[in-house]
């Protein structure tokens, strides 16, 4: 009868869960211990090792593998978000050069004090901008 082994352990339920739904989408059986315990109290985390994921031992290389394979496929994502095909503004970000951008709309300053007395609900576009690929902030 094969046997449970601790695979992996986590200081958050949500990567291992997360990781447990990756196994199970390549048809991979595994178990969380501890989940509950250290979500009920923390301080447990120290003296049970985290939350565990386990798997079955014969399992155990094709779990490494799937898992090492989807960490990679992760990586090469964030590269293709880089830019993307329709950008809102005709220019890149100064840090990285990426065109997925967004405009902040929130009022600052006087103006959006002004804004929330007299209980205006306008939003007015500011000149910061954010990029989405390295959260880099800057002005035009």
């Amino acid at each position: 009868m094969p046997s449970l082994v601790k695979f992996k352990y986590y200081s958050n339920s949500i990567e291992a869960n997360r990781d447990k739904q990756i196994l199970a989408d390549h048809g991979l059986q595994s178990f969380i211990a501890n989940e509950q315990t250290i979500q009920s109290d923390w301080l447990l985390s120290q003296a049970l090792g985290g939350i565990q994921l386990q798997v079955f031992d014969h399992d155990r290389e094709k779990a490494e593998e799937i898992l090492k394979k989807f960490l990679e496929d992760e990586v090469h994502d964030l590269e293709v978000e880089h830019t993307i095909p329709t950008p809102e503004f005709d220019f890149t970000c100064p840090k990285c050069g990426s065109n997925h951008l967004y405009r902040d709309e929130n009022p600052g300053g006087l103006f959006g004090i002004s804004l929330l007395f007299l209980g205006l609900p306008l939003k007015s576009k500011s000149n910061l901008y954010h990029c989405y690929y390295c959260n880099n902030e800057f002005k035009l």
